[in-house]
């Protein structure tokens, strides 16, 4: 028998064991008797003072009978093992294992109530007396979520010194930003149980938008459910009571939770100790939590940025479909192989709990079994990864044991380094190339040559598959191939298939580690599947559209944040279609799906002249960044790290990048009310970076925004990234652009200011600090520009020799040259010169020059002197507009 469906079913009943403290905050309606009888059932009785405390485990079995009246909810009433058939008053149901993690008895009910102490990181003599026999305070409801990137770096910390909270709403681009405490925590319990309540009918609608034909598959199901948990319980507190910080979301305690008593139960099943003594070892937690049940299971892939702007070959056909289609093609080898990993393990979707950026962890049980398959999954992904992209990109598989006691407060912090340690290990044993089984994938190498059609036109190296090369009619891999389909279906389709069989699904070339994946165009053609779902052979279907521009998510299918933001034409672009120089012509242009090329991207910020003509640089910058010490961040950032915060923090730093940087790109305004960002190509984002080429201008522009919302997300000045730009024409070559971007951003990091390094942007061959970025990029600029206005109206309009001298001026005052200290007279006479020549007239042009100078001297001088060589970069600006 397989595993797959009852690990499914533990994984359900832990992740919903704390529903009802959704239930309980929204009010829902419920009956006086079933709610006393559910009280007495799942709620702690307390003799002392005549009471039942921990109400919302009653309302977890209240709420799991409202979510199956939906119809869209598995029965795991029938032959739904390891859980006992029958209704509710079966003592080892799926509901009441749920709902008896504060008054566990049977094994099963232990294993959930485990679950749920280890996710919390409880030190053991703490739990019985503060996660049990207290009253819950009386701000449940009104309590918001914290935020846990405003503690990162900080000591102890007391009640009422944090200072942001996140807004109860679901899951959507804007309501990822924390907020002070006062702008969204209700003043009264009636407002704050209102919010509650527009979550809960939320949850009970969203829960309809599943396919009613994927409920009987439980695992694709439950990735779907995942998603939709997400959306709703993500700014939900998991804990308020006691004096607990509310610092975790009821989606990550949860999701930990539920990976956890799905390891954990798999470890008792699989050495047949699941008996009233296992019940009884769980429940006294003594040498019981020292054994190591739990294996982290670690993938990394790498190579991933030679492979996406990897060159070599004859043709430069299909660049940007190439370029989309890589980066997403990236991301679908990251799912696939852990999906691999959890069908090899015979696990369900939550029990991966990190997954961003080519990265994932998996919580899977420490046994012999699970350890084989595991192994066999490395040796499986490395000779798919020789085989077809002949080493370019790779993946590193580490696992690390673990004991409950690995998980609490005072250890966690121990086996966070274990496991950085582990999967450092693994990137360095890449291929496992030692082992004969690995380099075998070589051996055909040359054999799969066809010796007419020779070498991929597009790569250079891998051998031209004949049914590719013949649909494309030059000689074409079948990697590359799948490349360029997938950078045609990202502009055309929402929403991916993974199946095992092709059968008659408009699938890739390739297989993926065993899947074969089909795109398909909208939900309603992913319900016509339904057959596939029910035989088992549909495994996954994922929603990868971008967010509405009210930043809808949900929409019944599990979500994939690994779409990049392309940018289209509209009907405004067509009526200014002169601005590109004929872009019908462009190759590659495609009025059905009319994508913006990297040529039309260059042009967008020209602007019209008062001659009728288009000024302004023809222009791209390609903007690269990354998070600055990550690492150390999740190593030593959290005072008391825990398991499920690390997955919180992960999440949420994964959520900044590849779920609102996409939106801001299509939907975010400027100071203006603008949608200025809407022509940005976001190459990549996600996890702690990003890569994204737009318009020289306005991707400046966007840098400055993107510094000033990352401010905004983290709210903690300790926390934060550096960026490289660099200023293009549109034909070079992408791999070139990401080779400068990251000479740029290594600069960057490499940046020092008042001993403290990174947290810079770098543009130019100039590196600043942020703070002086968006001085120079903001009030600079816009000081520099009122100037020459002003003088323009006056006749004195700035010429590109001015601005050039002005911006040599800049490179000596910074210079050590003892002949470039006359910096200041230079200026004095560069601009004197200047505006006597260009200022003449009646008997007040002398009144006018002495005034201009003087505001001229006084902004230019002054900034000069503040900023030295950095100020060539708002010069260069206005350098660069000025061009026709």
């Amino acid at each position: 028998m397989t595993l797959s469906e009852p690990s499914a079913r533990i994984a359900l009943a832990a992740l919903l064991h704390d529903l009802g403290k959704l239930a309980e905050r929204a009010g829902i309606e419920v009956d006086a008797d079933s709610l006393e009888s559910h009280k007495t059932n799942y709620c702690r009785w307390h003799e002392v003072g005549r009471y039942h405390s921990h109400i919302h485990a009653a309302y977890t079995g209240i709420a799991w009978d409202a979510l199956e009246a939906t119809r869209h909810f598995p029965d795991l009433r029938r032959d739904s093992p390891p859980f006992a058939s029958g209704g509710d008053d079966i003592t080892d149901s799926a509901v009441n294992a749920a709902a008896m993690h504060h008054r566990p008895d049977t094994f099963l009910q232990w294993i959930v109530a485990t679950a749920d102490r280890v996710a919390s990181g409880f030190e053991r003599d703490k739990f019985d007396s503060e996660y049990n026999d207290k009253k819950e305070r009386d701000n449940h409801y009104r309590a918001r979520l914290l935020t846990l990137f405003e503690q990162i770096g900080k000591a102890e910390i007391k009640e009422g010194e944090l200072a942001w909270r996140y807004p109860l709403k679901p899951l959507a681009p804007e309501n990822i930003f924390p907020q002070l405490a006062n702008a969204c925590t209700p003043s009264g319990n009636a407002t704050a149980k209102a919010e509650y309540h527009a979550l809960w009918e939320a949850l009970i609608e969203g829960i309809k938008l599943i396919p009613k034909s994927h409920v009987a598959n439980l695992p694709l199901w439950l990735d779907h459910f995942d998603s939709l948990w997400l959306t709703m319980t993500h700014a939900i507190p998991a804990a308020t009571a006691f004096g607990v910080k509310p610092e975790v979301s009821l989606y990550d305690h949860s999701k930990a939770a539920a990976a956890l008593a799905t390891a954990l139960w798999r470890w008792h099943h699989e050495t047949g100790n699941t008996g009233p003594e296992a019940a009884q070892e769980l429940r006294e937690r003594n040498e019981d939590w020292g054994i190591e049940k739990l294996l982290l299971v670690q993938g990394d892939f790498f190579g991933i940025q030679d492979f996406i702007f990897a060159e070599g070959g004859a043709t430069q056909k299909h660049a940007h479909k190439l370029l989309r289609g890589r980066s997403f093609q990236v991301s679908l080898l990251a799912e696939c192989a852990a999906l691999k990993l959890l069908e090899a393990l015979e696990l369900p979707p939550t029990s991966q709990i990190i997954n961003a950026a080519g990265k994932f962890l998996i919580v899977a049980p420490n046994t012999e079994p699970a350890r084989a398959s595991v192994a066999r999954c490395r040796k499986e992904l490395n000779v798919w990864c020789l085989e077809h992209t002949y080493g370019e990109i790779g993946v590193g598989i580490a696992t690390t044991a673990a004991s409950c006691n690995d998980f609490t407060a005072g250890h966690f912090g121990e086996l966070t380094k274990r496991l950085f340690a582990a999967l450092d290990a693994a990137k360095h044993r890449r291929f496992d190339l030692c082992d004969s089984n690995a380099t075998a994938a070589f051996d055909g190498f040359l054999d799969g040559f066809d010796n007419t059609l020779g070498v991929c036109a597009i790569n250079g190296r891998h051998p031209a598959n004949p049914k590719a090369s013949t649909q494309r009619r030059y000689p074409l891999s079948r990697l590359a191939d799948d490349q360029i389909r997938i950078g045609e279906a990202l502009t055309k389709h929402a929403r991916l298939l993974v199946a095992k069989e092709a059968d008659t699904l408009p699938v890739l070339g390739l297989d993926y580690f065993g899947f074969r994946l089909a795109f398909v165009p909208e939900a309603e053609a992913s319900g016509k599947y339904g057959e596939l779902a029910r035989s088992g052979n549909l495994r996954r279907v994922w929603d990868f559209d971008a967010p509405n521009a009210d930043g809808t998510l949900w929409r019944g299918y599990a979500r994939r944040f690994v779409n990049s933001y392309i940018p289209r034409f509209d009907a405004n672009d067509e009526q200014l279609a002169d601005k590109y120089g004929k872009w019908e012509s462009e190759v590659e242009f495609d009025r059905t799906h009319p994508i913006k090329t990297l040529h039309h991207i260059a042009c967008e910020d020209r602007q019209l002249s008062e001659s009728g003509g288009w000024k302004g640089e023809i222009g791209l910058v390609t903007l690269k960044g990354d998070i600055d010490n990550l690492g150390s961040i999740f190593q030593q950032g959290l005072e008391k790290p825990t398991f499920a915060k690390m997955a919180s923090l992960s999440r949420q730093v994964n959520a900044f990048f590849s779920l609102w940087l996409p939106w801001f790109c299509e939907h975010g305004k400027d100071a203006n009310g603008v949608t200025r960002y809407r022509n940005t190509y976001t190459v990549f984002a996600g996890g702690d970076d990003f890569f994204l080429i737009g318009p020289w201008d306005s991707t400046l522009a966007l840098a400055t925004a993107l510094r000033e919302k990352f401010a905004a997300y983290v709210v903690n000045e300790t926390t934060t990234f550096s960026a490289g730009l660099i200023m293009t024409q549109p034909k070079m070559p992408v791999r070139q652009l990401a080779r400068s971007a990251e000479r740029a951003l290594d600069a960057a990091k490499s940046f020092k200011k008042d001993g403290k390094k990174k947290n810079a942007v770098t543009l130019w061959s100039q590196s600043v600090g942020w703070a002086d970025w968006q001085a120079l990029m903001g009030k600079r600029r816009a000081a520099l520009e009122a100037l020459m206005a002003c003088a323009g109206s006056h006749g004195a309009e700035f010429s590109t020799g001015l601005t050039y001298s002005l911006i040599q001026l800049a490179d000596r005052s910074e210079s050590k040259r003892p002949e470039d200290a006359i910096w200041r007279s230079q200026l004095h006479y560069r601009l004197a010169r200047f505006f006597r020549d260009r200022v003449k007239g009646d008997d007040n042009a002398r009144e006018r020059r002495e005034k201009l100078l003087a505001d001229a001297i006084g902004e230019i001088g002054g900034a000069l002197g503040t900023y030295k060589g950095a100020y060539r970069l708002p010069l260069s600006v206005l350098l660069y507009r000025q061009r026709d």
